[in-house]
C-alpha cells in the first residue's frame, strides 16, 4: 500500500518580538511533514534557520523526496538521500512518529532508550536594554534556568549584571549567537564570573572559533553553530565544554541520537536546544534531552499560540510526551 504524503508550511505568531544578535522576528512558518500509512499518520515539523538554509530550499528538499516517501522511503535511506537540516529533521521525525503510530509502542522503546522523565527547560530572554531585560528577569525570577541572549554590544554585561540582580536564584547561561570577539570574551568573562554565568554558548562565529584553543575557559563553553553532526565533533575537542544538539542541525532524531552518543564518548557535555517552534518541534527532542546537562527546549513558551495538542509545560518543566502529540 502506497503511503499519502504531504509537506506543508505553517505560521505561528511569537509572542511579542524575539531578538538574537543577528536580528528580530515576530512569527515563525515552520515546515511540517505528514506521512499516512495504514490508517496511521506520522507527522514532523522543522524550522529552516536563514543561518544555514533558505525555507524555500527546505521545502524543494521536502517535496523532491514525495514520490520516494510514498514508496517506502527508510530513515535510513533518508540519510543518504538528504542533507543533514530542516528537511531531513521533519521526514525523519514524522518516519519515526508514523512507526510509533502504527506498531503501538513509543518512539523510546522502538529507539531502545529509557523511559523518559520530566524535564526543566530553559526560559529563554532575548535582547533588549539592560532595563527591559531586568522587568523580564524579575518577571520569570521563579524559573530554575533562564538563558540570556547577548548582542556583542557595549552593554552585554550591564544585561547579565541587571539580570542577575532581579533573578538571584536562577541559573544564568548567556548566549551570543556568534556576535563576540576575542577581544571582547576577554573583557566580559571575568564578570560573567562574577555574575555566576554557568555556561557560554558560541561566543565566536563558526569559523572563527579556533581561537578558543588558546583563551582561557573559565566559564564552561558549549558550542552551537559550530556543532551540527557527529562529524563536527573531532575539531571541537580543546575549543569547547559541550553541544549544542538541535535536530533543526542535525536533521533528525536518527543523528541527534547518534550525536549524543558520540559526544559523551568523547567527553562533552550536552545541551538539547530548539529553534523557536512549536510543540511538535520539541516533542522528539525531549527524548535526546533525557539526561543532558542543559535542557533548552522552550520554543512554545515563546509563542503567543501553540498547536493542539501540546506538552504540557508547567512553568519550567516539562512532562513526559503525550502520544497524540507525537511518538
Amino acid at each position: 500500500m502506497a503511503r499519502n504524503v504531504r509537506v506543508y508550511q505553517e505560521s505561528f505568531p511569537i509572542r511579542g518580538v524575539f531578538r538574537i544578535s543577528r536580528g528580530s522576528r515576530t512569527t515563525i512558518e515552520p515546515i511540517v511533514v505528514e506521512i499516512g500509512e495504514a490508517g496511521a499518520l506520522g507527522r514532523g515539523e522543522a524550522i529552516a534557520s536563514p543561518r544555514y538554509e533558505t525555507v524555500a530550499v527546505a521545502l524543494e528538499q521536502a517535496h523532491s523526496l514525495i514520490p520516494r516517501l510514498a514508496e517506502g522511503l527508510d530513515r535510513q535511506a533518508l540519510r543518504q538521500a538528504l542533507p543533514a537540516g530542516a528537511a531531513r529533521n521533519a521526514i525523519d521525525c514524522a518516519l519515526w512518529d508514523l512507526e510509533a503510530k502504527r506498531s503501538g509502542q513509543p518512539v523510546w522503546r522502538l529507539a531502545d532508550l529509557p523511559e523518559p522523565g520530566p524535564l526543566t527547560t530553559a526560559f529563554t530572554l532575548s535582547i533588549d536594554t539592560p532595563e527591559a531585560m531586568a522587568a523580564a528577569a524579575r518577571d520569570n525570577a521563579h524559573r530554575p534556568l533562564l538563558k540570556l541572549k547577548l548582542a556583542g554590544d557595549d552593554e552585554d554585561l550591564p544585561r547579565v549584571q541587571a539580570v542577575r540582580e532581579h533573578a538571584p536564584f536562577s541559573t544564568l547561561i548567556v548566549d551570543a549567537n556568534e556576535a563576540w570577539t576575542p577581544e571582547i570574551y576577554q573583557t566580559m568573562v571575568a564578570g560573567l564570573v562574577d555574575c555566576g554565568v554557568a555556561m557560554i554558548e558560541q561566543p565566536f562565529p563558526a569559523d572563527a572559533d579556533g581561537a578558543l584553543a588558546d583563551l582561557p575557559r573559565p566559564i564552561p563553553l558549549c558550542a552551537d553553530e559550530s556543532c551540527h553532526t557527529s562529524a563536527d565533533l573531532p575539531r571541537l575537542r580543546g575549543r569547547y565544554d559541550l553541544i549544542n544538539i538541535k535536530l533543526d542541525k542535525t536533521g533528525g532524531l536518527t543523528e541527534a541520537l547518534a550525536l549524543r552518543e558520540a559526544a559523551r564518548a568523547q567527553g562533552f557535555g550536552i545541551m538539547v536546544g530548539c529553534m523557536l517552534a512549536t510543540s511538535l518541534a520539541m516533542a522528539p527532542a525531549t527524548l535526546v534531552a533525557q539526561g543532558a546537562e542543559y535542557v533548552d527546549l522552550d520554543g512554545p513558551l515563546l509563542l503567543a499560540r501553540d498547536r493542539e495538542p501540546r506538552l504540557l509545560i508547567t512553568d519550567s518543566e516539562i512532562a513526559p510526551l503525550d502520544p497524540e502529540l507525537w511518538g
